[in-house]
């Protein structure tokens, strides 16, 4: 991964890669990121012709597919300092993936390697790239933290959004027994085997009730989906956000995603 600018004056240039899901269900988290990233101290450009890195694609074997829709990012960001995504999924695919995905095109490869090379989880890249140590916000109540699968296991993203939420004055973290297990939703995995992706979220927010916290956070927008329509059916009234509307302090920009919010 590339390292900060070394001018301490310059101001790095970001391509924000929104998401399909932030795109499409929840903008707010798009604004929320770009927010972060500006106060940060970055000149943020939202590529309008962007569409989706190839993720469901690649997960699903089609590899022709996938190469289709990734390969317009690589030009489309050549020239940013960084890219950054506010999903673990997404940037993990960017990052670990795309060398993969092209690694039979001699033309693309520094391109690919480059590009992979830049870009960052909007978290991770905020306290290590950024080196933010945190954030002026505020939410009085508490929230428990799930550690998504992609984030987690192939970023290491695990004490830097905790880092920064502990900086939101007034919230409280109460952490799961279990933050590092799947919710079950995998992309295409709770397509192909509902039975067993229904028991991983049950038992994921039965962990999220007993927390006793007010609110449910992650940073990636698949997980949220999943983890709240669950609770929703439960009839829980505990709230579900992506970190970057917390930290952003936009918590009353939009309802709690899939509704599930107090009042």
């Amino acid at each position: 991964m590339s390292s900060a600018p070394s001018s301490p004056s310059s101001k790095p240039r970001v391509g924000l890669f929104v998401t399909c899901l932030v795109d499409m269900f929840r903008p707010t988290v798009g604004f929320s990121a770009v927010k972060l990233l500006e106060e940060a101290g970055c000149i943020v450009d939202v590529p309008m012709e962007q569409v989706c890195c190839g993720q469901p694609a690649f997960n699903s074997g089609d590899l022709e597919s996938a190469r289709k829709v990734a390969k317009p990012l690589i030009a489309m960001f050549e020239n940013h300092d960084y890219v950054v995504a506010p999903s673990g999924s997404c940037a993990g695919m960017m990052i670990k993936h795309f060398p993969e995905l092209f690694a039979n095109d001699p033309e693309l490869a520094e391109p690919v390697k480059a590009l992979a090379g830049k870009t960052w989880e909007l978290v991770s890249f905020l306290t290590d790239v950024m080196k933010l140590d945190g954030v002026a916000a505020a939410f009085d109540g508490s929230i428990t933290y799930h550690d998504s699968c992609s984030g987690l296991r192939e970023l290491k993203v695990k004490e830097q959004p905790r880092k920064l939420l502990r900086t939101v004055k007034g919230l409280e973290i109460k952490e799961l027994q279990e933050p590092e297990t799947c919710c079950g939703f995998g992309g295409t995995f709770c397509v192909k085997y509902p039975e067993i992706s229904g028991k991983m979220v049950g038992d994921k927010t039965t962990d999220i009730k007993n927390s006793g916290a007010d609110m449910l956070v992650a940073g990636d927008m698949g997980c949220l989906l999943n983890m709240a329509g669950k609770l929703r059916r439960e009839g829980s009234d505990i709230e579900v956000r992506h970190v970057a509307e917390v930290l952003a302090d936009m918590t009353m920009a939009a309802p709690g995603i899939a509704g599930t919010e107090k009042g």
